[in-house]
C-alpha cells in the first residue's frame, strides 16, 4: 500500500527516531508499503519518518539501469560502523523536498549495520551512489535533512519554496 510522504517543513523530518526493539508483521509490512511508496515515487531510498512513523527503518535500492535486477533492502536500526577519509559530492535531492537537488558532499565509503527483515543481522560496505543513498537515509533517522547540509541562504530559498508548495497543493 503506497503511504502519503510528508513535505518539509514538517517537525516530524527533524525529529530523532527510536530503535526497532522487536521485529513485528506490522513493522514487515511497513517495510513493504515504504518499498512500494519509494518505487512509485520514484526514489532510490525512503525512511520511516518521510511516511510519518517515527521508527529506525529505511529502504533503498539504487539499481537504476534499464532491465538490471532491482536490489530492494530492507534496515532496521541502521548504522554506520565505518566511513571512509575520501570523500565524495553528489546532487541529492529528497522526496520530502520535491524537485530541489544540490551538492552534499560525504564519506565515499562506509560500512553499515542492520537487521534485515527476517530479523537477520547483517553488515556490508557501500560506495558510490549506495553510499550516499544509505548516509542520506539514516541522517532522516536522526532528524536531518540534505539542506541541512548546505550554507543557510540557500536552505532557506529552498524551505521557502516548500513552504508555498503545501499552500499550493492544500488550496487544491
Amino acid at each position: 500500500m503506497k503511504r502519503p510522504i510528508l513535505l518539509h517543513p514538517d517537525p516530524r523530518l527533524k525529529k530523532v527516531c527510536a530503535p526497532v526493539p522487536d521485529l513485528t508483521d506490522e513493522l514487515r509490512a511497513l517495510a513493504s508499503d515504504m518499498l512500494e511508496t519509494m518505487y512509485d515515487a520514484p526514489g532510490i531510498g525512503l525512511a520511516a519518518p518521510q511516511v510519518g512513523v517515527m521508527s529506525r527503518l529505511i529502504v533503498l535500492d539504487c539499481v537504476k539501469e534499464e532491465g538490471a535486477t532491482p536490489r530492494p533492502l530492507v534496515m532496521f536500526n541502521p548504522e554506520v560502523l565505518e566511513s571512509s577519509a575520501d570523500r565524495n559530492v553528489y546532487e541529492e535531492g529528497c522526496l520530502s523536498i520535491p524537485d530541489q537537488y544540490a551538492d552534499v558532499e560525504r564519506p565515499a565509503e562506509v560500512r553499515v549495520a542492520w537487521i534485515d527483515e527476517t530479523g537477520t543481522p547483517r553488515e556490508e560496505d557501500f560506495d558510490g551512489l549506495w553510499a550516499t543513498c544509505v548516509q542520506h537515509e539514516i541522517d532522516h533517522l536522526d532528524g536531518k535533512l540534505f539542506i541541512d547540509y548546505l550554507k543557510p541562504l540557500k536552505r532557506q530559498l529552498i524551505t521557502r519554496k516548500m513552504v508555498k508548495l503545501k499552500r499550493d497543493r492544500a488550496r487544491v
